[in-house]
């Protein structure tokens, strides 16, 4: 895997993974929701958090739009007032942005159509993310990687032709592809991780991750171990809040518990040598086996000999004919280990 600078953070095959807490509308409309959602990704451990940006008018249809929109999540009479009432203006942007920047944060945003994009690329967003009902939209894709940054595209609903689709249509060296699963929530029946390997042998000159919408963080250690190195997760304070992602998304303790879990698995890794350890000494001189002597001898004797543990002496694998009718150059209790320079 090739490395992708996001911010001050680059992403590679043998770095730590970079994560995103996806706040999304968890923050139901309220900047001051978004910045302790902000807090508590900073305290997990996060490396980046992100909203969601939609120039409304432009995204949906008239008739959608105008829609009645009665469902216990909704925070207006129509669609169309639901989704306005969640979005931020440019200040609260700008505000958010500072806010996160302080708290060690890379801040970002998906752009869910062009308008979008160009207010996030006004506000000097470090990268993009695509969300996966735009896998097929090329012409916002282009758009949003004219801007020259790093763009991350989720992949949900998608077939391998339309993510090649994406790959053929921008620099290869600023995008990163997530496998993902548009079911919200998503069972691990569903998340198809070895989509990444597969991602991995079709797109070798891009970064690869995973955007799952599971409702555990259990899943995220294996994509790691498969190759993943960019993790988005959804995020809230409270899953009891008006929304409807708040259920499957992470409360504050089970984001440190996701961090946590990333972080072993890339030292559980290690080096991929087979080699003994230093951890692994006394173990296995205590477990491991030794060549010894079986009775008392003399010089010139032909020694009887045994394996026993602890594993002194000569290793067993020696005892492979080589020392047939050899006797020993000095005396020898029981159960004494013998080495080859013992034999003559």
């Amino acid at each position: 895997m090739p490395s992708l600078a996001i911010g001050d953070f680059v992403i590679s095959d043998d770095g730590p993974a970079f994560t995103i807490a996806e706040c999304g509308h968890n923050h139901m409309g309220n900047p001051e929701v978004a910045q302790k959602m902000f807090r508590s990704a900073a305290k997990a451990g996060f490396n980046a958090v992100k909203l969601q940006k939609r120039d409304n008018k432009t995204l949906y249809t008239k008739e959608l739009y105008d829609s009645p929109y009665t469902s216990e999540a909704s925070y207006g009479r129509t669609y169309g007032e639901h989704r306005e009432f969640l979005e931020f203006n440019r200040n609260q942007y700008l505000a958010l942005k500072h806010s996160a920047s302080l708290m060690g944060l890379t801040f970002f945003a998906t752009a869910f159509d062009e308008p979008s994009a160009e207010f996030l690329a006004r506000l000097g967003m470090p990268c993009f993310k695509v969300a996966s009902g735009d896998l097929k939209n090329i012409p916002l894709i282009r758009k949003i990687a004219a801007f020259g940054k790093p763009v991350i595209v989720s992949t949900g609903g998608g077939t391998l032709e339309d993510v090649r689709r994406v790959y053929d249509a921008v620099d290869h060296s600023q995008l990163a592809l997530l496998q993902c699963t548009a079911a919200y929530p998503c069972g691990a029946d569903n998340l198809n991780l070895r989509v990444i390997e597969t991602y991995l042998r079709a797109f070798p000159e891009v970064c690869i991750g995973l955007s799952d919408h599971h409702a555990r963080v259990d899943m995220a250690p294996a994509a790691y171990a498969l190759g993943a190195r960019i993790f988005e997760k959804h995020i809230t304070l409270d899953h009891t809040w008006k929304g409807t992602d708040h259920a499957f998304s992470l409360e504050p303790q089970e984001q440190a518990a996701y961090i946590e879990g990333l972080a072993r698995v890339r030292v559980a890794m290690g080096s991929g040598i087979k080699t003994p350890l230093p951890v692994e000494e006394r173990p296995i001189m205590k477990m491991g086996k030794g060549v010894y002597t079986a009775t008392q001898l003399e010089a010139g004797d032909k020694p009887k000999l045994v394996v026993k543990s602890p594993a002194k002496g000569m290793v067993p694998y020696k005892l492979d004919g080589r020392f047939e009718g050899r006797v020993v150059n000095r005396p020898f209790r029981e159960d004494e280990p013998l080495s080859s320079g013992d034999l003559e």
